[in-house]
């Protein structure tokens, strides 16, 4: 209301202040304001009904108004009668043309059937004589379901003299009953009928949209209820019941955390990944996939190998293929996996510090409380943070561990006389394939390995076989002078390839499956069993319980907002059930 709690009954006082405020809102020359005055009018001579009065169309700025005056006060009329349970009071002068009205074309807009427009006519005395609106009220003009209703007001000479509104009705009923063509439908004419009409139209319209109403009023508690609770009633009483509130806070995130892990979470999301499953998603699609990509002979050339082996025997040929090339070439792609590892526990922590976030939406109680939502969330990621670094440590280990001691008696290991018999299997598959490529070749060994790999690579270039062929050269690490590899350098090279790679793939089929376990055993599983005696330990002490419970000045004012709302909203419940039973 303008002014809650004030009641006036001098009707002049009531247009005084009407008056004040509105010249207090857009000035005293001709200003418009969609801010609106409310006030309640008491008398036993009025129907219930509630009325907006909305300004007429202007088409040209007088005053203070804007030069888009007519745009504004249309948008602000329609804001009212878009809503489709209230009714149209279209009024336009009957001494105009009636196809002109700027009241029944916008009205038309937004309800064109005309199912919920009533006409009022005004200014019938001030037609041309002769003239009449019979036909406009008999819906021959403009058809209306709820039709037109003539009505009489005070001319502005009646307003100056102060002539009383009962005076005015009484007047307004004598030139109904004495005009020649309204005294017929008098009884449908004038003031009075209209408010009676307007008042029966409003309860009909009520009882049609009854039920919706009904619906809406208690979707709206339920929700308001529901909002209510979530803010709690506000913190009074004991120590002991302070640290009752903390500990049950704590515990919920606490659940809320762990079933995430566990996907045992309520509120699961249908759009994305959540909580566990993101820490598999990490596991099995980013990290396995990630050490799949890194080959055993990446960032390793044949050169490389070469220069490795001739390193190994020193200044004597060797008579065997030299174990100690073959570790130490291992050992340097071994050494690769610690990287994506390492990053695998940072992208873990992440995923885990967002779950601890998304837990704290979880627990609605927490927005009352920003300061103990803020010291759960920091106790979360110090708890992780602590963790990160053992867990490291654990992956740095178990890269450590595979460097310390290569087991070339592993079951899975191709083993050197295994790897010569496939190597000599290789030979003779590529000059089978040679002979029936070209039954006269004589290609040596160099040439035969250098198709294969290309072959391999999809490259066909045809003529470059022998080119491919001389440039396998070895180098010296000093950049000394550079030599064709002799037959038994490549059969040396391709023995330790297929080592290394036998190994490798042990090795990295390995740490693909104790990283993840490293990291759930001292990051995932560590948090999980730890996190509500952690934030206990932390929390819980009664020098910092009204700290921790202190609420936001918002909540405070939402919770009392929300009271206020359902209070309205039941009292509007009240009132609709009210309406049915008399509808009844």
């Amino acid at each position: 209301l303008h002014k809650p709690g004030k009641k006036i009954f001098n009707f002049e006082e009531i247009k005084h202040e009407i008056h004040t405020e509105t010249e207090r809102v857009t000035g005293s020359n001709k200003g418009v304001s969609s801010k609106a005055i409310h006030l309640k009018i008491f008398s036993p001579n009025v129907l219930n009904l509630s009325l907006v009065d909305l300004p007429g169309i202007t088409k040209v700025p007088v005053g203070d108004q804007p030069d888009n005056i007519e745009t504004l006060i249309r948008d602000m009329s329609l804001k009212f009668i878009r809503n489709p349970n209230s009714i149209i009071v279209a009024v336009s002068p009957a001494n105009s043309d009636i196809a002109n009205s700027d009241s029944l074309k916008l009205a038309k807009e937004v309800d064109p059937y005309g199912t919920r427009t009533l006409g009022v006519l005004t200014k019938l005395d001030l037609m041309d004589r002769g003239t009449d609106a019979m036909d406009v009220l008999r819906g021959k003009v403009i058809p209306l379901r709820l039709g037109f209703i003539p009505v009489v007001n005070r001319s502005q000479a009646d307003i100056n003299s102060r002539k009383r509104i009962s005076d005015a009705h009484v007047a307004e009923e004598r030139y109904f009953e004495t005009h020649p063509k309204y005294r017929q439908i008098r009884h449908r004419c004038g003031t009075k009928y209209l408010a009676s009409r307007l008042n029966a139209l409003l309860l009909s319209h009520i009882k049609k949209v009854l039920p919706s109403i009904k619906s809406r009023i208690g979707e709206m508690i339920a929700e308001t209820t529901e909002l209510l609770d979530s803010y709690g009633d506000p913190l009074t009483g004991s120590v002991t019941n302070y640290g009752s509130i903390l500990l049950q806070l704590i515990s919920k995130f606490s659940t809320n955390y762990i079933n995430a892990l566990g996907g045992r979470s309520p509120d699961v999301s249908l759009s994305e990944l959540y909580g566990g499953a993101r820490i598999s998603y990490v596991f099995h699609q980013i990290f396995a996939k990630g050490l799949l990509n890194i080959g055993p002979f990446d960032r390793l050339s044949d050169e490389d190998i070469r220069t490795a082996i001739r390193n190994a025997t020193g200044p004597r040929p060797s008579l065997f293929v030299p174990e100690v090339s073959f570790e130490l070439l291992v050992k340097k792609q071994i050494q690769r996996l610690q990287a994506p590892s390492l990053q695998c526990v940072d992208m873990v922590f992440d995923e885990l510090t967002k779950v601890s976030s998304q837990c704290e939406q979880l627990v609605p109680q927490l927005k009352r409380f920003p300061a103990l939502r803020d010291q759960l969330l920091e106790c979360v990621h110090e708890l992780l943070s602590a963790q990160v670094k053992p867990t490291k440590e654990m992956i740095k280990d178990l890269i450590s561990i595979e460097l310390s001691y290569v087991n070339t008696n592993h079951p899975d290991f191709v083993g050197g006389s295994r790897a010569i018999h496939n190597f000599n299997k290789k030979v003779q598959r590529l000059k089978a394939e040679e002979k029936k490529r070209n039954p006269n070749s004589n290609a040596s060994l160099a040439t035969l390995l250098s198709r294969d790999k290309k072959d391999k690579k999809g490259n066909t270039i045809s003529g470059a076989i022998g080119a491919v062929a001389e440039g396998l050269q070895a180098t010296f690490a000093s950049g000394g002078p550079q030599s064709h590899p002799t037959e038994r350098e490549l059969i040396e090279t391709e023995i330790i390839k297929t080592l290394i790679s036998s190994y490798f793939n042990i090795v990295r089929q390995n740490v693909t499956d104790n990283v993840p376990k490293s990291i759930m055993f001292f990051l995932v599983n560590y948090t999980k069993d730890r996190i509500q005696s952690s934030l206990v330990r932390a929390l819980y002490k009664e020098e910092n319980f009204k700290s921790l419970l202190s609420e936001s000045p918002a909540t405070s004012d939402k919770r009392r907002q929300r009271t206020e709302l359902l209070s309205v909203l039941r009292k509007s419940l009240d009132i609709v059930n009210e309406i049915r039973d008399f509808a009844m």
